[in-house]
C-alpha cells in the first residue's frame, strides 16, 4: 500500500510541474513576434516528427502516445496563431 501511495504522489507532483510548464510556454508563445513563431513552427514540427518516431518504437502506453498526440496538436495551433492580416502562420 505504501508503493501505490507513494506512486500516487509522485503523479500528483508530475502533474503540477507539467501544469507550470505548460503556463509557461503558452506565456512564451504569446509573447513571441510572428515571424518567430513561423520559425519556431518548422522547428517544433521536425522535432516533435523524431520524439513520435522514438515514441512509437519504444515500449510505451497508449496513453502516452495520446497524451503526445493531444499537446502536439494544442502546442502547434499556439504557435500557428493568425498574422494581423488574417493568414495562418502555416
Amino acid at each position: 500500500m505504501k508503493n501505490l501511495q507513494e506512486a500516487t504522489e509522485r503523479i500528483c507532483e508530475l502533474k503540477g510541474s507539467l501544469v507550470a510548464l505548460d503556463a509557461l510556454v503558452t506565456a512564451l508563445l504569446q509573447a513571441m513576434p510572428v515571424s518567430a513563431r513561423a520559425d519556431l513552427s518548422r522547428t517544433f514540427d521536425g522535432h516533435a516528427e523524431v520524439a513520435r518516431t522514438v515514441l512509437l518504437n519504444a515500449s510505451t502506453s497508449e496513453y502516452t502516445i495520446a497524451a503526445f498526440e493531444r499537446d502536439v496538436k494544442r502546442t502547434s495551433s499556439l504557435i500557428r496563431v493568425a498574422e494581423p492580416s488574417g493568414r495562418s502562420l502555416s
